[in-house]
């Protein structure tokens, strides 16, 4: 069989799955004697240490051997050698029935670009997940993409999935560990891939699981922070500072009640120093947001398309140096009214502090926009 006429590859990652990798191959092999498919079977062998090799060789699969750990680095090795028009990739742990092949290549023969399994719309079978994956680690993780990526999909950890070379192409995967099952979907999103979800049974699994749940669940979800500036930077940066400035102001009058307490200038410094926070954590959610986009992590939004249009280093700088003059001036006046009290006792705490708050901000907005700027720098 040549190599330039494969039209399916199917590509397992296996560490240790001696007990479980036959029944996968031998189903693959059965699915494409009836279906007719030209296919290859590549197992992405993660350095077992039992027969998983010998047994894959003994079928005919192709094994593609992966010292370095970690599902993502298994799956990526075995990618890369993959020759087929669509790739279809799942656990062979035999806890996804490959009988299910056919309709995860139908839609990609019908112009989708990437399938993915979900489980939760099909049948999970008794003892094939635990009670905390099933009811609150899947949906919590499953939830957070939703929100964060702006998408319908019910089962973002479905190890069972197809797409079609070229879109694995674009996706341009990186990640070694757990977090590369969701940032398959998250870059399938980001580049627009046409995505179709399947309704597919899910089996307990041949042999030793090799999940480690905490590790894995923050590995999702740190690359789903990271990949999300509205969520870690701008949601909680917008919230710190208008609620901020808005406090200052009203204390800028003088103490208020609220709560059954008397809220004054311990709590105004306190105000201040969130204020100054939250907007350098703007800041550095744009500058997060902007290199992110530059590198293909995420797509081009409405907000950074409007931002790159209405921004320059002149409206940064404009800005930033109204903001200082704003707290230089009332600083300076401040100092007038000390200078004509002879350096005596001055009862001008609230002002000084919005005046400093006023500084710092404007120092940090001249900083960040020539740092913007060099972000927005084009290259030819």
């Amino acid at each position: 069989m040549g190599l330039d006429n494969i039209q399916v590859s199917v590509v397992l990652p296996c560490l240790n799955e001696e007990s479980a990798l036959s029944l996968c191959i031998n189903k693959i092999k059965e699915v494409f004697a009836r279906e007719g498919i030209t296919g290859e079977i590549i197992v992405a062998d993660n350095n077992s240490a039992d027969n998983s090799r010998e047994i894959a060789l003994s079928l005919g699969a192709r094994v593609i051997i992966e010292p370095q750990k970690g599902y993502g680095a298994a799956y990526l090795s075995g990618l890369k050698e993959a020759k087929g028009e669509y790739i279809v990739i799942a656990d062979s742990d035999n806890t996804y029935d490959f009988y299910d092949m056919p309709k995860f290549l139908k839609p990609l023969k019908d112009g989708y670009d990437f399938v993915l399994g979900s489980r939760f719309k099909g049948k999970i079978k008794k003892g094939a997940m635990t009670w905390s994956h099933r009811y609150i680690g899947n949906p919590i993780l499953s939830g957070m993409c939703r929100l964060f990526f702006r998408t319908r999909l019910s089962d973002i950890h479905c190890g069972m999935r197809s797409f079609t070379n070229a879109a694995y192409k674009k996706m341009k995967l990186r990640t070694m560990g757990m977090e590369f099952a969701t940032e398959m979907v998250v870059s399938a999103l980001a580049h627009n891939l046409r995505t179709f979800e399947v309704p597919i049974n899910y089996y307990p699994r041949e042999g030793e699981s090799k999940l480690s749940p905490f590790s894995d669940a923050w590995r999702h979800i740190r690359f789903m922070l990271i990949y999300s500036p509205l969520w870690l930077y701008f949601m909680p940066a917008l919230t710190g500072f208008l609620l901020g400035i808005v406090i200052l102001l009203l204390l800028l009058k003088g103490p208020f009640l609220f709560l059954g307490h008397q809220w004054d200038i311990h709590f105004m410094i306190f105000i201040s120093a969130i204020s100054i926070l939250s907007y350098q954590l703007l800041n550095l959610g744009i500058f997060a947001h902007t290199f992110a986009i530059n590198e293909g992590f995420l797509r081009n939004d409405r907000f950074f398309i409007f931002f790159q249009r209405n921004f320059n280093l002149e409206k940064g700088l404009m800005i930033g140096t109204l903001l200082f003059i704003a707290g230089i001036s009332i600083n300076l006046l401040i100092f007038i009214e000390w200078f004509f009290k002879h350096f005596g006792t001055l009862a001008r705490l609230r002002e000084s502090i919005l005046a400093m708050t006023l500084l710092i901000i404007g120092l940090q907005t001249i900083f960040s926009s020539f740092f913007i700027s060099l972000l927005f720098l084009k290259r030819k």
